[in-house]
C-alpha cells in the first residue's frame, strides 16, 4: 500500500481527501501545517507528498524545494494559487505537477497514479487470495476453487473497494459514489444490491460467506468466515 503525505490546512477538504484517497488503497498521513508535515517525514517514509501552497507556518514552494533537496519523493501541488506564475514557481521549485482548486477528485486519482509511475515507485499489484478464492484485479480474473469465474468490471471495482475497506461498513450510498457516479452513470441503491447479489452468487458457497449485509447500513467484507 502506498503512502501519501498530505499537508492541507483546511480541515473540512484535509479530511475529505484522506477519506477518499484512503478508499483508493492508499494510506495517508495527514499534517495540518509544514512543520506536522516534516515531523511525519522524520519518522516515515512516504511515497509522494501532496501539498498546499499556502500553509499557516510557511509556505509550500520553499517546502517543497527543501524536500526535493534531501529526498527524490514526488510532489503535487494542490493550490488556489492559480496564477501563471505561480504555477511556474511550483516547478521550479521541483514539483511533479501542480492541480489548482477546485479539481475533480478523478483528474486527482490520475496525476497520483502519473507521478508514481514517473518515480518507479508503481501501485502494489492488487490481488487478493485466501486459499480458495483468488482474484487479480490487475489482471481482472478470479478463481473459486479450482473454477475461473466471469465477472463484470463493475463487479470488481466493488470486490476492491470492499476488500480494500474490510474494516469499514459501506453504504449504499458510498459504492454508488465511487463505483458509479465519478463515470458520470448515475443510478439508484436498488442498482448497488442487484449487483451485490450477484457476486454473493458467483464467490460464496454455503460455507463460505465473504459479504456481510448490515441492514439499514450497508456491507461489510468478511473474508470467506
Amino acid at each position: 500500500m502506498k503512502k501519501i503525505l498530505l499537508i492541507e490546512d483546511d480541515r473540512d477538504l484535509n479530511t475529505g481527501l484522506t477519506c477518499d484517497l484512503e478508499l483508493e488503497n492508499y494510506r495517508v498521513c495527514s499534517a495540518f501545517t509544514l512543520g506536522e508535515g516534516m515531523e511525519i517525514l522524520t519518522r516515515e517514509e512516504v511515497d509522494l507528498i501532496l501539498l498546499d501552497g499556502n500553509l499557516p507556518d510557511g509556505d509550500g514552494f520553499d517546502f517543497c524545494r527543501a524536500v526535493k533537496a534531501e529526498q527524490d519523493i514526488p510532489v503535487i501541488f494542490l493550490t488556489a494559487r492559480d496564477m501563471e506564475r505561480d504555477e511556474m514557481k511550483g516547478f521550479d521549485c521541483g514539483a511533479d505537477d501542480y492541480i489548482t482548486k477546485p479539481f475533480k477528485m478523478p483528474i486527482l486519482h490520475r496525476r497520483i497514479q502519473a507521478a508514481l509511475r514517473k518515480s518507479g515507485k508503481t501501485a502494489d499489484r492488487a490481488v487478493y487470495d485466501d486459499g480458495y478464492l483468488k482474484i487479480d484485479f490487475d489482471k481482472m480474473t478470479a478463481v473459486k476453487g479450482e473454477e475461473s469465474l466471469s465477472m463484470t468490471p463493475t463487479e470488481y471495482r466493488i470486490l476492491r473497494l470492499l476488500i480494500a475497506n474490510a474494516d469499514r461498513v459501506m453504504t449504499k450510498g458510498l459504492l454508488l459514489e465511487k463505483i458509479w457516479d465519478q463515470g458520470g452513470s448515475f443510478v439508484d441503491e436498488h442498482t448497488v444490491a442487484v449487483n451485490i447479489n450477484r457476486l454473493r452468487k458467483k464467490i460464496e458457497t454455503p460455507v463460505r460467506s465473504y459479504i456481510k449485509t448490515l441492514y439499514g447500513m450497508g456491507y461489510q467484507w468478511k473474508g470467506g468466515k
